[in-house]
């Protein structure tokens, strides 16, 4: 299967080693992913500031997967929800359409609704399927227990993203199972991280994050598990400062979940840059066990 891997902007400069494990741990699923540099920001940083450059700026990226003949492949959960949202929109506003393509026309690009946009997790779900999975996997997980965060953008609002069930999601948690580690059940789980506050309400955003992290310790979880850039930084940046502002609560780091399912298909730490990651990773594969 082949797919135009979508990154946006966060990935590329702040969490690179989310792009790394993903396209190691593709390449050994036999998804092939192609890079279109022409690709732009998905457009939600002006989603609520200027509607007209979201849509634009989305439904570029949109038309140049068509042009390309892929379906879209997106790690950012963020990225993700923007781009069905825009897909949305242009499909129920004929005259909205319209206009986007008479500028897109300007770069020889057309929306017409003929791309999928895809999450990694559902591409691993869906696409590839849980048991061709498990029959890649090398060595599994004894006694490991995640808190999995779903973060919000894929989950709500649901009759857009179409992601998974909003109120009892369970697609990322069979895909961390798939690793031999039991996914937790955490009372904050689906609850909010606090990322888009940062900068603009920081108390509030670490508030937030804290009771998360708070939630995943007491339910026994050894690690956080993400799929979002943005809660992975926020998970690592609260705990940091946790650190610093010497809270004696051991941090619970969090880990992208192609860099958990890389390390059971056999990839060293190097290759899924586990080490890039701010807070310390290297404990986790203590629960390997050789199949």
């Amino acid at each position: 299967m082949k797919f135009a891997l979508f990154l946006g902007c966060n990935i590329p400069a702040r969490v690179s080693q989310y792009a790394e494990a993903a396209q190691a741990v593709s390449q050994k699923l036999d998804i092939e992913l192609v890079d279109l540099p022409a690709f732009n920001c998905c457009g939600y940083p002006a989603r609520n500031t200027d509607h007209r450059a979201f849509i634009l700026s989305a439904a570029k990226n949109l038309a140049l997967a068509a042009k390309a003949g892929l379906d879209m492949m997106v790690l950012c959960k963020c990225c993700y929800g923007t781009l069905k949202r825009a897909e949305h929109l242009l499909n129920a506003d004929s005259s909205l359409q319209t206009e986007v393509n008479r500028i897109l026309a300007k770069e020889n690009l057309q929306y017409g609704g003929r791309v999928q946009v895809k999450h990694w997790l559902s591409v691993l779900y869906h696409d590839v399927g849980i048991e061709s999975v498990k029959r890649k996997i090398a060595q599994t997980y004894n006694g490991l227990r995640i808190a999995v965060s779903y973060g919000c953008h894929a989950l709500r609002p649901s009759p857009i993203t179409r992601f998974d069930d909003p109120v009892a999601p369970k697609i990322f948690d069979e895909l961390v199972e798939v690793t031999g580690a039991y996914s937790v059940d955490w009372a904050r789980k689906l609850d909010c991280c606090g990322a888009p506050l940062t900068g603009i309400n920081d108390r509030l955003a670490m508030d937030m994050a804290h009771k998360k992290i708070t939630s995943a310790r007491e339910a026994g979880a050894h690690f956080l598990c993400t799929a979002c850039p943005y809660s992975q930084l926020q998970f690592d940046r609260v705990q940091h400062r946790m650190t610093l502002n010497s809270d004696n609560a051991e941090p619970l780091a969090p880990i992208l979940h192609p860099q958990l399912l890389g390390l059971c298909l056999g990839f060293d730490a190097k290759t899924l840059g586990l080490s890039q990651n701010q807070l310390d990773l290297s404990r986790i594969t203590s629960f390997l066990m050789s199949e």
